[in-house]
């Protein structure tokens, strides 16, 4: 049985129910086509804003719901893990671009961009990773100069989640290539923008209902007004954010771990060999403890991570120590509980064997492993 947590109220736990029936109503029934599909159907985004699971810390005044708990942000990020209908790309725009649009938007960026978030009629990618740049930001080559009243904006993008439904794309660009990590720029690009082109839909080996592409600019003009936040300043503003976005994929890899663990637990004492559960084989236990213990561990820093969040207190380090520790996790425990389904864990019909294909970007994105450690290494001295 799993440790008893204590960071949600009554309250949070009202709202899990509301995300678990918008998921089993709006998406389940769904999801298996969009995989086929390599793409969600972009009405979901519409239903998720009216069941008040997509763009909730948005000000009522631009037609959210006003509730700034990340904790709310933790439960859909839980809920997408474990019920393994990843593709509507909640996270993407409740973690990380509700807070650029809430944090650095003009008025007149907030009416025109924030709004049709919080409805649902607006969906967001942010482009980062480009082929010679992932963990790397500041190998970024796309440039963005200013003519007049525009930004010019040149280069490519890759690896671009939501790039192919996305209505606007916030682009990181090199805005001065003298400043190093002062000459970055955040400015968003909207689709129908002349020399903006999509790419491919990237064939990836899981989470294969979220789209995820390639991105062009060629002379993409832009007015000087859709750039967000302060000239110079988007390599620290996107710093800003890193923390909780990195705790977002922790929370999503212990959820999605316990949920294969339960499940794989139920199996073993249902799967009979030799004439006994195959848990019960000395070697089948002990593994299955040691998965039990780990989760147990993980989920107290996560939950501790959590509460930091709210009292403003999740460091760089903090965030970097739960991204690579759980999403190593998640890899070790869903591939532990493939092993103890056996053959059957190899077929696609049986969650465990969905979760080991879709588990292997964890470890990747939003910063590597190994680029986390290094955090975490500097931040002791070395």
């Amino acid at each position: 049985m799993a440790a008893t947590r204590t960071v949600y109220t009554p309250e949070h736990e009202l709202f899990r129910g509301v995300v678990r029936d918008f998921l089993t109503r709006e998406v389940a029934p769904y999801h298996d086509q969009w995989e086929r599909d390599g793409q969600v159907d972009r009405t979901v985004y519409k239903a998720a804003a009216q069941a008040g699971v997509l763009g909730f810390s948005v000000p009522e005044e631009y037609g959210g719901l006003g509730v700034d708990d990340f904790r709310y942000n933790a439960i859909v990020a839980e809920e997408l893990a474990a019920s393994r209908l990843s593709g509507p790309a909640l996270t993407l725009h409740n973690d990380i671009i509700a807070p650029y649009l809430l944090r650095l938007t003009t008025e007149d960026q907030r009416q025109r961009w924030l709004t049709g978030l919080a409805g649902g009629d607006l969906t967001f990618a942010i482009g980062m990773s480009e082929p010679t740049a992932g963990s790397d930001l500041a190998g970024i080559r796309t440039t963005a100069v200013r003519d007049g009243g525009e930004w010019v904006i040149n280069g490519q993008k890759t690896f671009i989640s939501n790039g192919i439904l996305s209505d606007v794309v916030i682009v990181v660009c090199r805005t001065d290539p003298e400043a190093g990590h002062k000459g970055f720029s955040l400015v968003a690009v909207e689709a129908d923008t002349a020399g903006f082109e999509r790419g491919r839909k990237l064939d990836k080996i899981g989470h294969r209902a979220q789209d995820t592409s390639e991105l062009f600019f060629t002379d993409c003009r832009v007015p000087i007004t859709n750039l967000l936040g302060t000239e110079g300043r988007g390599f620290y503003h996107l710093m800003e954010n890193l923390p909780s976005e990195r705790l977002s994929i922790a929370i999503s890899a212990i959820a999605g771990a316990r949920n294969i663990f339960d499940q794989t637990v139920q199996y073993a004492h249902d799967r009979k060999a030799f004439g006994q559960e195959i848990g019960s084989f000395q070697s089948n236990r002990f593994t299955i403890a040691e998965m039990a213990t780990e989760l147990d561990i993980a989920q107290v820093y996560i939950d501790n991570c959590i509460r930091q969040v709210l009292d403003g207190s999740l460091t760089a380090v903090d965030a970097a120590k739960a991204k690579w520790w759980c999403t190593e996790l998640n890899k070790k425990v869903v591939d532990h509980c493939l092993q103890l389904h056996g053959g059957y864990g190899y077929m696609l019909e049986y969650p465990v064997a969905k979760a080991y294909r879709d588990v292997r970007i964890s470890t990747i994105l939003g910063g590597t492993t190994e680029i986390m450690k290094d955090i975490i290494g500097r931040d002791l001295g070395f």
